[in-house]
Formats: C-alpha cells, structure tokens, sequence
C-alpha cells in the first residue's frame, strides 16, 4: 500500500513539474539558509580561537587602563615601570616569561620601496609569550638588547612589501631618522584576531624603541606567559595584588591597570558568534514555515482540482486512510526533496564562502540531518490538513463535482 502511494505521489508530482518545483522553493530556501548559516557560524567560531591562541597559549595581556580594545580607558593610568615587569617576573610564581612591549607605528624604507608598519619594541621574550618562530636569521644578542642597537626581526608582509622575493637578511631599513639592520626573519602567521595582520610587523629591542621612537622609557604593555601547570585566575591575582601595591592604590580605589586572559577573549568572543549564528539560523528557519505554508497552500489547491478523481477511488472502495497516505506522501516527498537540495546547496555555498572567507569548512552532520528532519516534518505537519481534507470527501459530492 505505502509502495503504491509513493508511486501515485510521484505521478501527480510529475504531472506538475514547475509547479512543484516553486512549491519547494521555499523548503529549499530554508534548509540551505540554516544550514549555511550555522556551518559559517562554527567555521568563525573555530577561526577566532585558532587566531586567538596563534597569540600564544596560557598567555596573559598586561596594559594600563580599565578596558581592553579601542577606545579603552588610559586617562589617568600610567604605563609600567621597567621595575613593576622585573617584580612580576620574581615574585609571581607559574611564569615563563614577561615579555615588554613597546609600540610605535611609523613608515618604513628599503630601496625604492616604503611601507607603514607596527614596530614593537620588545626582547627575546616576546618571541616565546607570542609564539613565534624564526624563519630565518636569529634572535637579539644579549648585547644589542642591553645597548639598544639598530637590529630588527621583521614579519613576512613586511618582507614582501619591503624586498619582495629576495633575502632581506643583512640589509637596512630606514626608519625616520635611523637605519636599522635586519637580522631575522619572523615565519609567517597569517590574519590574526579581528582582521589584523600579524605578519605586518618589525621588532626591535625595546631599549632601541624607547630612545629612539617613544621617547619614553616605560612599559605599555607586557606580555605575560604562564607554565602549563598554572592556574590563570590564581596568577592574575597574585599580579593584581603585587600592582595594586606598587601603584599604591587604596582599598576603595580601583584597577588602574587591566589583566586580561586570552582565552577569556577567545571564549568571549566564541560565545557572540555563538550567539549571533544561533539567532541568524532562527530567522532562517522562518523561511521553512513559509515552504511549509506553501505546501499546504498547493496541496490544498490540488485536492480542489483532484476532487472528481477522489470521489472516483472513494466510490470504487479506496478507503479514507488510504487516500489520506497518498495526499500525506505527496506533501512528504516535496518536502523531503526540497530538503535534500537544499543540503546540496548549502554544502556548496558552504565550501564556497568558507574559501572566500579563510574560515576553516566544518562540516556538521548534525545540523544537516536536523534540517532535512525538520523539512520532511513540515510535509507531515502542513500536509495533513489537506490530506484529511480529501479523504473526508463525500464521494457523491466529489463525483458531481465539476
């Protein structure tokens, strides 16, 4: 009986090809809406906490002010003395290393060619807390880091954007009223957290930055990296406690400083594209109870113009089940089709953005076997109705209608 349903459905589907087709659409729409939009949403998630941790792992940002990223509070807030950086390094237990930072940004000359990029004044330190490799030269020597000499590690955008295809190792970069040697070579990153490139920067010693760029000889930032074994919460406030002191702040005076973990904003930032992914994929999913509605509407529409042909099978002995399972199949099989190229749709779109984009293509089989679940239910929910509805006919009735 199921068999024979399914053969009838698929004849009355065939019958009205391009009416069945833009029946679908809606189904088609919605499941690759979903879909997409949730494979997207993971592949951003996945992206911002690899690009996070590509910062360094177990690492944590030390800067002045009440709030991280633009437009942070720094009014008021002193930078770091070199002193306050040495005491954390002795009197914090669970660290690797603290590594100061110094930038500045400023545009830079090779030959014939310039480039604006940001220059870190720092140590050897900030080599291991951000973790990065040396692609090719070597680190600072303990002397060109004590006497601030003229020697940079430079990134690999900078490279090309400076000298191209060539090896830099050895030349000269003019940076305003100085030269400097290049004696490294920074092995590539690629885009880091919000968009930025981690590639487009040029370290130097922080002694030769201070001199000879800022003008300054404290600290705006540190980066501090913990062992594995340590707790990041009881780490931040050992350094909260031992700064709060060292700045002499009063009990009912708040941080001038910030301790910020970076898997704090990677979690934090995992958790708004969560949040947003899961919201665009509920207003997707609106388009599916349109396709649902459209169902209903041509099914309803069929059973009007089928009308003879059912009182015909109810007079003959079809019983009102039956006839019930083959308008219920009908709608099931558009559904389900419709679900099914929508999964192809967005399988492609998927691969497509996610290459556009970089973000990495995660492919969830949860969520395409949810959405094409979830479209076939809709056949059974909005085809029912009219199923009953023709299987109620009064076959006298149907077979005088015209």
């Amino acid at each position: 009986m199921l068999i024979n349903a399914l053969l009838l459905a698929l004849r009355e589907i065939r019958r009205n090809l391009l009416r069945s087709f833009l029946t679908v659409l809606g189904i088609v729409i919605g499941v690759a809406a979903v879909i997409t939009m949730v494979t997207l949403g993971n592949g951003a998630t996945q992206m911002v906490s690899d690009q996070i941790s590509s910062l360094g792992s177990n690492l944590l940002v030390l800067r002045p002010g009440q709030r991280m990223g633009p437009g942070r509070d720094t009014a008021g807030s002193p930078n770091f003395k070199k002193s306050d950086l040495e005491a954390i390094r002795t009197q914090v237990n669970g660290l690797e290393v603290v590594a100061p930072v110094a930038g500045s940004s400023a545009t830079l000359v090779a030959g014939n060619n310039n480039w604006s990029a940001t220059i870190n004044g720092t140590t050897n330190d900030y080599l291991f807390a951000g973790n990065w490799k040396i692609g090719a030269g070597r680190e600072f020597q303990d002397d060109e880091e004590r006497a601030g000499k003229a020697v940079c590690i430079i990134g690999a955008t900078v490279r090309r954007e400076l000298f191209g295809s060539r090896n830099p190792l050895g030349d000269e970069i003019r940076v305003k009223t100085f030269s400097c040697q290049v004696v490294g070579l920074l092995a590539a990153k690629g885009q880091g957290a919000m968009g930025m490139d981690q590639d487009d920067i040029v370290l130097m010693p922080l002694a030769t930055v201070q001199r000879r760029l800022t003008g300054n000889p404290d600290v705006p930032t540190a980066l501090i990296s913990l062992k594995d074994n340590a707790e990041p919460a009881a780490v931040m406030a050992q350094i909260r406690s031992l700064l709060r002191e060292r700045r002499k702040l009063a009990e009912n005076e708040a941080d001038n400083f910030t301790v910020m973990d970076t898997k704090q904003i990677a979690e934090t930032l995992s958790g708004t594209i969560r949040t947003m992914t899961g919201l665009l994929g509920a207003v997707a999913a609106v388009s599916l109870l349109v396709g649902g509605i459209g169902i209903m509407n041509i099914m309803l529409v069929s059973v009007t113009e089928r009308t003879r042909e059912i009182g015909i099978r109810l007079a003959i002995g079809a019983l009102e089940h039956e006839v019930l399972l083959q308008f219920l199949i009908e709608a099931v099989v558009l559904s389900a089709f419709g679900g099914l190229v929508g999964m192809v749709l967005a399988f492609v779109a998927c691969f497509g953005l996610s290459s556009l984009l970089g973000m990495p293509f995660l492919f969830n089989p949860g969520i395409n076997l949810l959405a094409f679940g979830f479209s076939a239910a809709i056949g059974v929910i909005f085809g029912f109705v009219p199923a009953r509805r023709a299987a109620q006919l009064d076959p006298i009735v149907a077979l005088r209608h015209e």
